[in-house]
């Protein structure tokens, strides 16, 4: 009898590329003309980025600026989120988190996406902040990466396929 294959999907992200797009933002805000005297910056306040200028459209460019280094270090924007700017004080301000690991309610969506539209003989299982898909078939389970790589609410990768 043939033992079932399996693969776990998960969303993680490698924090020092985190850190490596933020101190390149923070340096093409320090040279950047548009960005003089406004205060523009980019903080890591424990778990938060938090961005800062003297005007709502400003702040918005300097989360641009950290979002085009996020995409050219490999991190999706899907783990990124981003809050709404807000006056604080003379100052706007966003605050911003790195998303890791898969909530239970995108589990779930993920859960019933795989036994609607996966072929049959799939199966998955929440696993803490992880997803376990098993199936007898390699070929189903290929399959079924093919599928989540479409799904939009999370930044999913494929590990320990056996």
């Amino acid at each position: 009898m043939a033992s079932d294959s399996t693969f776990d999907v998960v969303s993680k992200v490698d924090s020092q590329e985190v850190a490596n797009a933020m101190n390149q933002a923070q340096k093409e805000i320090v040279q950047r003309y548009d960005f003089k005297g406004i205060g523009a910056e980019v903080d890591f306040s424990g778990e938060k980025i938090l961005m800062k200028a003297n005007s709502e459209e400003r702040v918005n460019a300097v989360l641009d600026v950290f979002q085009s280094k996020l995409v050219k270090r490999g991190i999706s924007l899907k783990s990124l989120d981003a809050g709404e700017p807000f006056a604080s004080g003379k100052e706007y301000r966003i605050e911003a988190s790195i998303k890791e690991g898969i909530a239970q309610d995108v589990a779930k969506k993920i859960n019933k996406l795989i036994r609607d539209e996966a072929p049959n003989g799939v199966k998955s299982t929440i696993q803490g902040d992880e997803l376990r898909v098993s199936s007898k078939s390699r070929d189903d389970l290929q399959a079924t990466m093919a599928l989540l790589r479409d799904f939009e609410e999370a930044d999913l990768q494929f590990v320990n396929f056996r």
